[in-house]
């Protein structure tokens, strides 16, 4: 078994999976299910070893390890899921290691032992799991600046707990990276895997294929020379390598070339610094502002001047002496001056937090976005996470916040979106985007027949450890969540016409486990609440 019993200890982001296709890991909440089909799983096992322990040995002592494992995450799912790593654990140890258990199983079968693996299959993660729970902690580690050492030693802030990546975990995050072309985590991971290795760590992978992936990623950066001398390491201990010759001669005549190009005979040594985060470049992509916005989930940049600052204040709002806010008005806070945001304290009770998570769990799907040319709703890679839609109609509970989002803000809810909650998966996030429709997606909302996304409320129903803030790179705001509290702005200005200003992003869930709720409200029915103004930005 390649991939054996070290992939144990693990999964700690918080998320669901009742969707079969490649999307379990973009929901934490969900994703604590998986902790108790593991448990129930590690009996059936623990029962199959007893029809046969004398040959099952080895199972034997792997399932006593999984039932400490499963012990202590049963305790609390989501704490123990709030660690990233042990949710890409979990997403690789469903996928790949009960499956070659069930193979071994088989030589000699147990009828209850796969007859539970068979009921509970049609819900494990898959392939594409893995491989997206892999990058989203790559994404973590570009978002927050991590090393890869402190990824596989578990060192998060804000965890009390580490859990570790193995050498060949190392080494198949690596692997991951490689099959998808992008050479810069490719050569994080299989170093990481390589100091790992010669630490003295056990591994099940060869070193020979660590440098063999090491070495021509290092290549594809364009460190010629590093990519000869762990070429030159390769052949040292494999000298019937199949690739390894070949690749050493290309690398050696193609450094030789450049030499002569450049006029230069003798080619400094490689430097034996090992490499690490900052050694190479990250390739630039499709996002713009990725430096600014990641900045800001970091917690740099953000643009609040103590003038600024000064413009800011907090008080109690009845809007505008509603009725249902006169004895118990709301708290009101600056979060920032221009565009203007406000937040509201205690806008939703623990209860109506629970009973709204206990409604849409059953219902969560893989968040979509409006196709901006067609204005159908499609899944995207930048927003990972899972979402569901409540009715007002389906519970009191819903209603009265519906009601109470009108009341606070003195706009409609009649034409609004239902109330949209999202739970984020491992590295959960949504990059930057405009809540409203543009001038050349003019069919965004055209179904919907209510005009425009007028303003957002968000209502954020935990608190998060590390991550998760909503920022705004035009401006510099970076808005962290707090359990209960709500943010408020409008998308247009008076004229109708989109405020820019107020493109934002969900940072990656780097600890913990995030929820909320979206209510979007649409210009329709506002004629009166909120009269246009005389000039376009008024």
């Amino acid at each position: 078994m390649r991939k054996h019993l070290s992939l144990l200890a693990l999964a700690l982001v918080c998320c669901c999976f009742w969707s079969v296709q490649a999307e379990v890991y973009t929901s934490i909440g969900q994703m604590t299910d998986l902790i108790y089909t593991e448990k129930e799983l590690v009996q059936s096992l623990k029962e199959y070893i007893q029809a046969e322990e004398s040959k099952l040995a080895a199972v034997k002592s792997w399932a006593n390890k999984l039932d400490v494992l499963t012990r202590a995450s049963t305790s609390d799912p989501e704490v123990y899921l709030a660690h990233p790593v042990n949710a890409y654990k979990l997403m690789k140890r469903l996928n790949t290691e009960w499956s070659e258990l069930e193979s071994l199983v088989l030589q000699d079968p147990s009828d209850g032992f796969i007859s539970n693996m068979t009921v509970h299959r049609q819900y494990f993660p898959d392939e594409e799991d893995e491989k997206g729970a892999a990058k989203a902690l790559m994404r973590l580690q570009d978002t927050y600046k991590l090393d890869s050492e402190s990824f596989s030693k578990g060192k998060l802030p804000g965890m009390h707990h580490n859990a570790i990546l193995t050498v060949d975990d190392c080494y198949d995050m690596g692997k991951t990276a490689y099959n998808e072309a992008d050479y810069y985590h490719a050569v994080l991971w299989m170093q990481q895997a390589l100091r790992q290795m010669d630490a003295g760590e056990e591994h099940v992978v060869s070193k020979s294929d660590v440098l063999d992936y090491l070495s021509y990623s290092v290549y594809q950066m364009g460190d010629l020379p590093r990519a000869i001398e762990l070429t030159r390491r390769l052949v040292a201990i494999d000298s019937s390598h199949q690739r390894a010759g070949g690749n050493l001669r290309y690398f050696e005549k193609l450094l030789s070339k450049q030499l002569k190009e450049l006029n230069q005979e003798v080619q400094e040594p490689a430097t034996e610094e090992p490499i690490q985060l900052g050694t190479y470049k990250r390739p630039k992509d499709y996002l713009p502002e990725r430096e600014i916005y990641e900045g800001l989930c970091r917690g740099e940049g953000v643009k609040m001047t103590s003038e600024r600052r000064s413009r800011l204040y907090c008080r109690y709002h009845d809007g505008n002496r509603n009725p249902r806010l006169l004895l118990q008005p709301m708290k009101e806070e600056d979060e920032w001056d221009s565009p203007h945001i406000v937040r509201y304290l205690n806008a939703l009770s623990d209860s109506e937090i629970e009973k709204i998570k206990e409604l849409a769990k059953p219902r969560l799907a893989r968040a979509t976005v409006r196709d901006p040319k067609t204005g159908v709703l499609t899944t995207a890679n930048y927003r990972v996470s899972k979402s569901a839609w409540l009715e007002g109609e389906e519970d009191p509970v819903i209603e009265r916040v519906n009601q109470r989002i009108e009341d606070i803000t003195g706009l409609t809810t009649q034409t609004a979106e239902l109330l949209q909650i999202a739970n984020y998966g491992v590295g959960g996030q949504y990059e930057p985007h405009f809540d409203f429709s543009r001038k050349d997606e003019p069919d965004a909302f055209k179904t919907l027949g209510t005009g425009n996304r007028v303003a957002t409320f968000l209502n954020y129903m935990s608190d998060v450890e590390a991550g998760g803030a909503t920022v705004f790179p035009d401006f510099g705001a970076a808005i962290y969540p707090k359990k209960g509290t709500a943010v408020f702005w409008y998308n247009l200005f008076r004229s109708g016409e989109g405020d820019y200003r107020t493109r934002h992003a969900a940072c990656p869930v780097l600890v913990g486990c995030k929820w909320v709720s979206n209510k979007w409200i649409h210009e329709r029915g506002q004629e009166f609440r909120r009269p246009c103004g005389l000039t376009e930005v008024d």
